[in-house]
Order: structure tokens, then C-alpha cells, then sequence
């Protein structure tokens, strides 16, 4: 299967790199390049692959799915939406060496990245980021378009709605849940809820406002 990576940045890199790593595997995936707006990067190779266009070139390039690779939550699900109506194929991206449960539910899009685990009974929804060596335990519900950071532990039964942001290495108790598109600051412990749409700061996760927009600030 030849895989379009949408997105050229480091993210984007970090995507390839786990297509390339389960091509490795004798999986059937062929990434064949990124898309980008950015005309600085037209033409560079990362990872041994090119940059082949922008990001509205995929209906003039040959391939079977694409893969959403941003970051910020906000771009990340406009772009899967715009590439979804377009009646694209929207590849799932899992390391070799993540251990997902095989009961788990993967969305169409997510990414799942170098050692991260994801326990039995845990449903995970489309356009995710679960980045490195995070771990999701048993029975958690994560919406779609949520990134889970590098280092987060979330207890067992935690609900992530859509479009939340964990930082970096924050920890999240058992049955807690994070309302849609809030942002757990890197470090914290969660141990009461978050309302939608707030930032939270402090060891304890403290609600400091409303999100001024969702655009992944």
C-alpha cells in the first residue's frame, strides 16, 4: 500500500520513520513522500523521502492512503476532514515496537508511536497522535483529533474527549476525564476533571481560563 504523508515537518518525520520502521516488518506499506504548503521545503528529501507537493497535490500523485502528520490538533483535524469528503483513504500508523492490546480500537488516521502501550478495553478514536512511549491503560475512551504526548500515563477508564491535548509526561488518575479541546500543560497530575475547552497549569492541574482558540495554542 503507497502511503502519502501530509505534512513535512518534524512530526511528519517521526510519521515516516514508523512507516519505513514497519516496512522493515514485511508490512504492506510503501510511503512514497510528503505533501506541504510550505515552498521552502518543495523538493527536499527527509528520511530518503521527498517533498512532492502541497498539501491539495494528493489527487495528482498516485497512491492508496494518506496520513495526516501535524501537530497541532486544530490543522491536523481540518486537513483529515478535507481529505476524508474527498473520499481519501486515511492510513493508521503503528510502530512495531508499540504494544497495543488486540481487543483495542484504532480510528482511521491515528498514530501510534515508539513505545507506547495501549491496554484491553480501550477504544482510540480517529486523527490521534499517541506519541512516544505514552501509555493508555485499560477501558479509556480517547476522542478523535486528541494527542497524547510523549511520556503521559493515563489511568484505567479516563475518557480524553475530542481535540484535548495531554503535555508532555502529565499523568491522568483513574475514571478522570478531559473535556474536549482543553490542554493538560506538560508535568501535571490530573485528578479531578477538566471542563472543555480550558487550560490547566500547576502540579494539580489547576483551571486557569477558557481557550482563546482551538488552534492548538
Amino acid at each position: 500500500m503507497t502511503v502519502l504523508i501530509v505534512g513535512a515537518g518534524k512530526h511528519a518525520q517521526v510519521v515516516a520513520d514508523i512507516l519505513l520502521r514497519m516496512r522493515e516488518r514485511d508490512e504492506a506499506v510503501d510511503p512514497v513522500g510528503y505533501l506541504d504548503d510550505d515552498p521552502s521545503l518543495a523538493g527536499r528529501k527527509f528520511l530518503g523521502l521527498p517533498v512532492l507537493g502541497a498539501t491539495g497535490d494528493f489527487g495528482k500523485l498516485a497512491h492508496d492512503a494518506v496520513v495526516v502528520a501535524v501537530g497541532s490538533n486544530a490543522i491536523r483535524r481540518r486537513l483529515f476532514d478535507q481529505l476524508r469528503q474527498a473520499g481519501e483513504r486515511l492510513f493508521t500508523a503503528r510502530h512495531p515496537q508499540a504494544v497495543v492490546a488486540p481487543d483495542v480500537v484504532l480510528g482511521d488516521g491515528t498514530v501510534v508511536c515508539a513505545g507506547v502501550v495501549v491496554n484491553t478495553g480501550s477504544a482510540v478514536g480517529a486523527n490521534v497522535i499517541l506519541n512516544t512511549s505514552c501509555s493508555v491503560d485499560h477501558h479509556n475512551r480517547i476522542g478523535d483529533h486528541v494527542h497524547i504526548a510523549p511520556g503521559v500515563h493515563l489511568g484505567g477508564e479516563v475518557v480524553v474527549d475530542e481535540g484535548a491535548l495531554v503535555g508532555i509526561g502529565a499523568l491522568v488518575t483513574p475514571r478522570r476525564r478531559v473535556g474536549a479541546w482543553s490542554i493538560v500543560g506538560a508535568g501535571l497530575l490530573v485528578h479531578h476533571d477538566v471542563p472543555a475547552g480550558v487550560k490547566t497549569v500547576g502540579a494539580a492541574a489547576r483551571v486557569i481560563g477558557a481557550r482563546r482558540e482551538r488552534d492548538g495554542a
